[in-house]
């Protein structure tokens, strides 16, 4: 029974070492918040006024003034993590070596497929065609050639897409790669 009357105790104990210090402790709060709210005040009424009138925008607002703010003082987009994310460049060789990765990494390997325009008398074949490609029904495929030019498929690989590229020019359509 003496563990259930010690375990009693330090509750007690740790209760009232809580209850004592919620007090002092929302005081501490309160003077921090004075301090910020009087060190902003401090500083002038313009920038105060600013501050206030910010305050009271709604997001799309704060956004719509971070964007016009960014424009007007030139201000780069960053990178996510900033500065530090990106690693340091060790002189002239990182230059040379960014400058040969950028025309690889120009090299498009993903094309949007879009069909421009047909041959008015190869419009029943290519409706076949674009039915078998996309998968859509014979009425859905007849809607989707008569509204060229529109996008056919999206990401497809460079060998699939000059494929496809060529099956519909001999069929009499015109499809650009994007």
């Amino acid at each position: 029974m003496s563990l259930s009357y010690r375990y009693a105790a330090q509750c007690c104990a740790r209760q009232l070492r809580t209850t004592a210090t919620v007090p002092v402790r929302a005081a501490l709060v309160q003077q921090r918040i004075a301090r910020r709210h009087n060190s902003t005040e401090a500083v002038s009424p313009k920038i105060s006024g600013i501050v206030d009138q910010i305050s009271q925008l709604t997001l799309l607002e704060t956004a719509d003034l971070v964007a016009s703010l960014k424009s007007r003082l030139d201000i780069p987009d960053l990178p996510v993590g900033g500065f530090a994310a990106g690693p340091a460049s060790s002189g002239p060789a990182a230059v040379v070596e960014e400058e040969e990765a950028a025309p690889a990494a120009a090299e498009k390997t993903l094309f949007n497929l879009k069909l421009m325009s047909f041959e008015a008398g190869a419009k029943p074949k290519i409706i076949k065609e674009v039915k078998s490609l996309l998968g859509l029904s014979l009425v859905d495929s007849k809607k989707f050639v008569e509204s060229a030019p529109k996008v056919m498929k999206e990401s497809v690989p460079k060998e699939d897409a000059e494929k496809i590229v060529a099956t519909m020019k001999e069929l009499g359509a015109v499809v650009v790669l994007e």
